[in-house]
């Protein structure tokens, strides 16, 4: 084992998965957060198969004390805290008019409070090491998506928040950088919960949304393998000087790369309004 220690949120599938075991098999000492510890069987399987140990840890990005008492019981073992992912995040797919600013909230409590919850509890101990903090989001953190008003507004926040917090951590010793996969297969699509029944019951937005998941289930087909994302994380955890915004295939380059250049938002909204009609 190294002796850098890198902590990685939501673990139990996908992203975080093949990022724990591939920091792991780089030589980390890999403290592999969840939620709930009962859902740790796939990873500790995937751990097995590749040789590596792992320091499953429960951690809730929802729950301060969770997070806080976390930090503390990695310090407390490993004396240190070189490198920390913020991956732990929840899908979600609706229409404003359709669901409740209560499920928005909770979206927004994931997806940003969650990483804002976390960054606060590890920045003093990523300040004495010199460390890395790296937030996963999305290419939907740059390109608003339909259907996705909450998931991209959470992502959003996410890299504004780590945009604005890159320079001024980094006077403190701090490297901050996003990483922005595309379509990936993993759990995370399934666990969005969008059933067959999903457009019948969307009212007057049912024919938009069944031609968006239609759409969907196709770029998913093709969809990057969780492990490739895992190993640009870890790419990005062992380079000399990451980049900020890291994409993690051409497909995201190229998608986020038409949106940074498409200054009054004309390109985005051609290529989306497709999406739905």
């Amino acid at each position: 084992m190294s002796d850098k220690v890198v902590l990685i949120t939501g673990t139990s599938s996908g992203i975080g998965l093949a990022a724990a075991v591939s920091a792991a098999r780089a030589g980390f000492t890999t403290v592999a957060t969840l939620r709930d510890p009962a859902r740790a069987g796939a990873l500790r399987k995937a751990a097995e198969a590749a040789g590596v140990v792992l320091d499953i840890r429960p951690l809730d990005v929802t729950v301060a004390t969770s997070v806080e008492e976390c930090v503390a019981g990695v310090i407390a073992d490993h004396g240190r805290l070189d490198a920390v992912v913020n991956n732990a995040g929840a899908g979600h797919v609706g229409t404003i008019e359709n669901e409740s600013v209560d499920e928005v909230r909770k979206v927004m409590e994931v997806n940003f409070f969650g990483v804002v919850t976390v960054t606060k509890a590890v920045m003093p101990h990523l300040r004495t090491t010199g460390g890395r903090l790296l937030t996963v989001t999305s290419v939907g953190g740059v390109v608003g998506q339909p259907f996705n008003e909450a998931y991209c507004a959470a992502k959003f926040a996410a890299e504004g928040f780590m945009e604005s917090l890159a320079p001024v951590a980094a006077t403190v010793g701090v490297t901050v950088a996003v990483i922005e996969p595309g379509a990936v297969a993993s759990e995370f699509v399934a666990n969005v919960g969008i059933g067959e029944s999903a457009a019948a019951e969307a009212g007057v937005y049912g024919p938009a949304l069944a031609n968006y998941l239609g759409r969907t289930r196709g770029a998913f087909a093709a969809a990057q393998t969780s492990e490739a994302v895992g190993e640009a994380i870890t790419e990005a955890l062992t380079t000399d000087r990451p980049a900020f915004r890291i994409q993690t295939s051409d497909t995201a380059r190229a998608f986020v790369g038409a949106k940074l250049a498409d200054l009054d938002g004309s390109l985005v909204q051609t290529a989306t309004s497709a999406w739905v009609s």
